[in-house]
């Protein structure tokens, strides 16, 4: 798999969803709740499509949603029943890199489909993408964001993103902060997900390619200083050396104790103040309790630091079939 590290892809777009189309819930990490999924699937049926499920989605090994070969079979199932028209992910956690060695390479490629997730969903937005060139969706997941209610993902943006063509626009929130103006305006492609994932992907076939991206990074209850070691592990990696801006997410309890006399921005802004490209601090994507946004993984993008204003230049899926 070497091979694909150097090779440029060919970007594929999921066909966009309709009303009445039927989701796929999988649990391909963390075990989870029964009120949590039926609470995640009265909302998914709220929003107008027809939500199915594995029988053993609550199966629990360990700290999994079961065995490896279940969660495998699942997500393959998911994205080869013509019936399903895109895979939401229950929840994170952890449990995502154990199924590449199950998953059937070939019979996946074959069926792009819209795929949701965040946190150890990172694992497969980087697979898919690697392997296969999918966009893929950052957004909130439906045991976990969905199963709390519209307060705690952002509406607009999901179905815009996963139904229509078009580009999503400008993603304003109140809660952006300039960190590095660089350049101050740069377009790129939107690449990235949870920093714990990416760096835990390094050095795998599928690690993170940055060259020419606008990089979203973003993670949760992870101290500060152990941001500053996988920021620093990118760097020498080379993983900033053609990324042309960078947007972290809210990075929310990233604090090592109440009264440490420093926020994560200020961390974040040490670790990238060489990199001389525009930083923002602050888009609520991932793990974030209110208004996780959905961004579209694979498309270009701008990032305005000047306005700390991310836009998203094109949609992330294509026509349906």
């Amino acid at each position: 798999m070497r091979w694909l590290m150097n090779r440029e892809l060919k970007i594929i777009k999921p066909p966009a969803l309709s009303v009445g189309d039927t989701v796929a819930v999988v649990a391909p990490a963390s075990n989870i709740k029964a009120d949590y999924l039926a609470r995640g699937v009265a909302e998914l049926e709220r929003l107008g499509f027809r939500a199915k499920y594995d029988p053993g989605i609550l199966d629990k090994a360990r700290y999994t949603a079961g065995s490896d070969e279940r969660r495998a079979k699942e997500l393959t199932q998911a994205f080869t029943d013509p019936e399903i028209k895109a895979v939401w992910a229950a929840r994170g956690g952890y449990g995502a890199m154990r199924l590449f060695k199950l998953l059937d390479e070939d019979a996946l490629r074959q069926h792009p489909k819209v795929f949701i997730g965040y946190s150890d969903m990172t694992a497969l937005h980087l697979y898919f993408y690697r392997r296969f060139g999918w966009v893929t969706f950052h957004g909130p997941m439906a045991a976990k964001d969905l199963a709390g209610g519209e307060a705690h993902y952002d509406r607009e943006t999901l179905i815009k993103a996963i139904t229509a063509a078009t580009p999503l626009g400008e993603i304003r929130s109140t809660r952006t902060e300039t960190l590095h103006r660089g350049a101050g305006r740069v377009s790129g492609r939107l690449l990235g997900g949870c920093l714990s994932l990416i760096a835990a992907m390094m050095g795998t076939p599928d690690e993170l390619d940055t060259r020419g991206s606008i990089l979203f990074i973003e993670d949760t209850a992870t101290r500060p200083y152990a941001i500053d070691r996988m920021l620093q592990q990118l760097k020498l990696a080379g993983k900033f050396d053609e990324v042309r801006g960078i947007v972290f997410g809210e990075m929310t309890d990233c604090v090592q104790h109440a009264d440490q006399g420093y926020r994560i921005q200020d961390v974040l802004a040490e670790c990238t103040a060489d990199l001389n490209v525009p930083v923002i601090f602050g888009l609520p994507s991932g793990h974030s309790p209110l208004g996780n946004l959905t961004l579209p993984l694979g498309v270009m993008a701008t990032l305005d630091a000047d306005r700390g204003v991310l836009s998203i230049d094109e949609g992330g899926v294509g026509d349906r079939e």
